[in-house]
């Protein structure tokens, strides 16, 4: 598994929990969405499949079961 700088998993913890109908209850569908826009530059579409950084979302999903 990568390690990434823990700025960065803050940043995109932080950005998930600004999201528009955020909810802990769909937190795999807005850390998803966050890698997502991490790396593409966008927020995915309806039906967006290009692939995300697997490890950069296990540690973001991490960091936000840590918290609860």
């Amino acid at each position: 598994m990568a390690d990434y700088s823990p700025s960065l998993v803050k940043s995109l913890f932080l950005k998930v929990k600004k999201y528009p109908r955020f909810s802990m209850g769909e937190i795999e569908k807005f850390c998803w969405m966050a890698v997502h826009e991490h790396k593409h530059g966008v927020l995915p579409s309806e039906y967006d499949i290009r692939e995300i950084d697997e490890d950069l979302y296990l540690q973001l999903l991490q960091e936000f079961k840590q918290v609860n």
